[in-house]
This record gives structure tokens, C-alpha cells and sequence, in this order.
């Protein structure tokens, strides 16, 4: 299925697709703008445009835009990060048309609707509200505040209700002329279609767009100081993330930290801080460690929920298990094993032909390029423990690392 074929436009638009047997074909559009890319006055209007972008075109009302694809058969779904804008939809292919020419409809001819933005402000309100219910989640952005405090990239997705409230179709009009860069925007596609007809479309629908090239670098990164905070919150359980910033998504140790954190606390029950805090002691239910690059920076820390009488036990645990990652260099056996692991998890996620869809847009995006899975996994395999001892020492520095405590 692999060998991927590359198009693009003269206003900088690409567009990359890999080829596939079914019946079912896969589409996004990425944009590389997301909630840091917001000036103070604009938090949450990154997602705020996700959710309205479907209300209605110069052509379409709400309802149109919608049935559009799922009138035969087809569902379409969005998301934001602090980086990315998304549009994506899974349909029958020989929609493929169809769903390009809706998706242009949508990026570049959205209307906004004075009355659907202030639906949909109650309806992000209501999303802001759930969120805080929940603090299993809320603390994983409150922690990324923490440890990029003052700079763009620590600020909530969803922004604040008092600022919701006063957007407007000029002030969406304004955010998407700033940072929707057309040299900065990928069509993904993965199904059984001719190139050549893909080709042909994209011409159609997207080379009328006017050129609109990113001209700024995004904001660089302020200092990092390590900040150990606790916040009362009135919680049966308590909810803890202790982490570091991390490296890049272009640094060459982020492989490495991948697999690290794959051992380290990966969704396998095998994973180190699994087995020894939920298997041997019973002391927690959730336990996780995450990595997440970006451009510029990166994220790194482990996240455990447990009794209030219990959050001091298991971080003494955590500790351990972090000083045997920098002291003890993986047996070949024991690094063999990571490795597998990893490329099979991996092997298993890219059966799922709308990630596949997705995770070649983004590297693509990205780099400009796509390693097929064979490349990664050479990369995988060509790791040694000394590179990991190393990501060990400078990520999970006891010296270093913040914590963020709900109790």
C-alpha cells in the first residue's frame, strides 16, 4: 500500500495520497495554525473557528454543509491543537469529488452566520463547562501552563468565556488572513482512487485560492523554570502529572524518547510504571506517561490518579523507576523487546486507514516527506541503550521536572 505520490500548487497547497483497496476512501485538509498562534485578545478562537466553519458557506446553509456528505453515507469530523487545524471525512469513494469540493467550500468560502456563532458559543461554553468537570483531563493542559507559563503554547485550546463571547465574523475573518497560509496547508488522501483524478481536482477546487505564504516564524519559547504547585480541588481522588518540557518534533532524539516513553508508561500493561504501581502496590487505576512535540519544544511527564493519602507513595515509586532508566542501561534482551513492541503497536495503528490518512498529512506537512513504515522501523531497530540512558538523564532530571497536584 505504501509508495506515496506528491502534487502541488502553485499557491503552495500539497497534497500527498497513498493508494489503497476498498471501497472506503479517507480525506483531511491540515492546516499548521492552532490555538498558539492566538494573540491574547484571539484565546480560543482557533477552536472557535473549528466548530463554526461548518455553519454555513457563501453557498451552503448549515444544514447543507452537513447533510453534504452524510446524505450518502459519509461522516466528516474536525479537531484543533496548539498547532494544527483539521477537516476530515471518511466516505464511499466515489464521493472523493464531492468531499474536495465541499472541503474548499468550507475552508475558503465560510460565511459564519451572525446567529449560528452565537449558537455554537453556547454550545463551547457548555464543552468549557464539562471540561472542567473533569479534572482527569483539565490538569494535563493546566500542566502544560505550568511548565510554558507566559508563552502561547501553554494556553488552553478552549479559551476563556468572557473573550468567546465577543467574537465576531470580523474577528474570525482577521484570525483565519493572519494564519491560514496556504504554503502551510496539506490534502491527505488515502483510498483507492487514480492519482491523476485527484490531480485534476485539486487543480479545480484549490489553485483559484490566492496565494497566502506564512512570513513570520511563530513566537520562540521563553526560559523554563521547574514549579512544583498543588491546587485544592474538592475531588474524591487526587490527580498528579510530573514532567519536563521535551525535545522537538525535529530534534534526532525524539525517536529515542518515544521508545523510552513507551517503556516507561505506554498503553501495554507490560509498561514499567504499570506494572509497579498498579500490579505490585494496587495504588492506582490510571497511570500513564506521554510525550507530545512540537515545532519548537516539547512535553514530556507521567500522570497517575490515586487516594490523597497515596500521591507521596507513588511518586517515591516514580522516582525509582525514573533512576533505574538513568542508571541501568537496557539488557539486549530487554531493548529487543521494547523495539518489537513499539513496531507492532505501530504496525497495528496504521491498519486504521483514517490515522494512516492523518499521520501522513501531518508528516508531511511537516517534513515534506513521508518515511514509509519500513524506514521508521529501521529507525527503531538502530537504537541503542546508550541513547536512551542519555534521553533518561536530561528529560526525567529529578532536578528539572515539575509537578502539578490536584488533591
Amino acid at each position: 500500500m505504501e509508495g506515496y505520490e506528491y502534487h502541488k500548487l502553485t499557491n503552495g497547497i500539497r497534497l500527498i495520497h497513498s493508494h489503497s483497496t476498498g471501497n472506503v476512501a479517507h480525506l483531511g485538509i491540515i492546516i499548521n495554525t492552532g490555538s498558539r498562534d492566538e494573540n491574547i485578545h484571539q484565546l480560543g478562537i482557533a477552536h472557535f473557528i473549528e466548530h463554526v466553519i461548518f455553519k454555513g458557506t457563501n453557498k451552503r446553509k448549515a444544514y447543507h454543509v452537513i447533510s453534504r456528505l452524510e446524505d450518502v453515507g459519509g461522516e466528516i469530523d474536525a479537531y484543533t491543537t496548539k498547532e494544527e487545524t483539521c477537516i476530515y471525512a471518511s466516505f464511499l469513494k466515489e464521493y472523493t469529488e464531492r468531499t474536495l469540493e465541499l472541503f474548499a467550500d468550507i475552508v475558503f468560502n465560510s460565511s459564519f452566520p451572525d446567529k449560528e456563532l452565537e449558537k455554537e458559543k453556547q454550545v463551547i461554553l457548555d464543552e468549557i463547562n464539562s471540561y472542567k468537570d473533569s479534572p482527569g483531563e483539565l490538569i494535563f493542559d493546566d500542566f502544560e501552563e505550568l511548565i510554558f507559563a507566559g508563552h502561547p503554547i501553554g494556553r488552553n485550546i478552549l479559551g476563556e468565556p468572557k473573550l468567546l463571547k465577543k467574537f465576531n465574523r470580523k474577528h474570525i475573518q482577521e484570525f483565519i488572513q493572519q494564519n491560514y497560509h496556504t504554503n502551510q496547508m496539506v490534502i491527505c488522501s488515502v483510498g483507492d482512487i487514480k492519482f491523476s483524478h485527484l490531480v485534476r481536482w485539486i487543480e479545480k477546487y484549490y489553485a483559484p485560492v490566492p496565494p497566502n505564504f506564512r512570513q513570520e516564524p511563530r513566537l520562540a519559547l521563553n526560559g523554563y523554570q521547574r514549579e512544583n504547585k498543588l491546587v485544592h480541588k474538592a475531588t474524591h481522588q487526587a490527580h498528579c502529572i510530573i514532567g519536563n518540557r521535551a525535545y522537538d518534533i525535529n530534534s534526532p532524539k525524539r525517536l529515542p524518547l518515544e521508545l523510552l516513553n513507551n517503556i516507561l508508561g505506554g498503553p501495554g500493561m507490560n509498561s514499567r510504571l504499570n506494572l509497579a504501581l498498579r500490579e505490585r502496590h494496587g495504588y492506582t487505576y490510571n497511570i500513564e506517561s506521554f510525550y507530545g512535540p512540537y515545532s519548537d519544544t516539547g512535553i514530556a511527564g507521567i500522570y497517575f490518579g490515586t487516594e490523597p493519602e497515596k500521591v507521596e507513595k507513588c511518586l517515591t515509586i516514580i522516582h525509582s523507576e525514573l533512576k533505574k532508566l538513568q542508571m541501568q542501561p537496557l539488557g539486549i534482551l530487554q531493548l529487543d523487546r521494547a523495539k518489537k513492541q513499539m513496531i507492532g503497536q505501530m504496525a497495528i495503528s496504521s491498519e486504521n486507514l483514517s490515522n494512516l490518512m492523518l499521520n501522513i498529512g501531518r508528516s508531511y506537512l511537516l517534513f515534506n516527506k513521508v518515511d514509509s513504515l519500513e524506514q521508521v522501523y529501521e529507525k527503531i531497530q538502530a537504537l541503542t541503550s546508550k541513547e536512551l540512558l542519555e534521553v533518561a538523564n536530561e528529560i526525567f532530571d529529578t532536578n528539572q521536572l515539575s509537578i502539578l497536584t490536584y488533591k
